[in-house]
């Protein structure tokens, strides 16, 4: 069984958090972020450590316990420092490049995909000689950040023959052999 829920979530300095009405508002670095919460789970907040409390112990209660915890953490994170992920293009002729929030990926397919990106994800390209691609996506908001770059992943996942298609920086991807002849 998970202890998720009981973990302390300490707040810096540089972030505040308020809790209503069964709503957590998470501000820092002129950044706000809310999320309202189950009737019942309340939060205590004493000397900058936050605590998540459920109101009993039934099955569904225990599991949105750990959830909330890891929500509330994941905004606290998101308002001060930021989430950050690194996509490879892996692959002859696979390019990236980005104008403003467009970002235009070449992945072998007949046309170019152009992918309009939400304005909370900053993106950037970039293409060195010799290299593959890389697409560097940041954000504020951790569950925003992950569906965008499942979304581009999607277009091209690594497959285990060539390695070919768009993975993670510092992905190992499980190679397999090919044809014995």
């Amino acid at each position: 069984m998970s202890r998720i829920g009981h973990a302390i979530i300490n707040i810096p300095a540089a972030a505040t958090v308020d809790f209503k009405n069964n709503v957590v508002t998470v501000t820092g670095n002129n950044i706000t972020m809310t999320r309202e919460l189950k009737a019942g789970f309340d939060l205590t907040i004493e000397d900058g450590v936050l605590t998540v409390v459920r109101p009993n112990d039934s099955k569904e209660n225990k599991a949105l316990h750990g959830l909330y915890r890891s929500l509330i953490n994941n905004m606290v994170i998101g308002v001060t420092e930021g989430f950050k992920k690194q996509l490879e293009l892996v692959g002859v002729g696979y390019r990236a490049s980005n104008q403003g929030q467009k970002l235009d990926l070449s992945l072998g397919f007949s046309h170019n995909i152009i992918i309009e990106l939400p304005t909370e994800v900053k993106v950037e390209t970039l293409t060195e000689k010799g290299k593959s691609p890389i697409i560097t996506l940041s954000s504020h908001d951790n569950q925003l950040l992950g569906m965008v770059v499942a979304k581009i992943r999607s277009y091209r996942k690594p497959e285990p023959y060539k390695g070919k298609g768009i993975k993670y920086v510092g992905e190992i991807i499980r190679r397999k052999a090919g044809k014995s002849a």
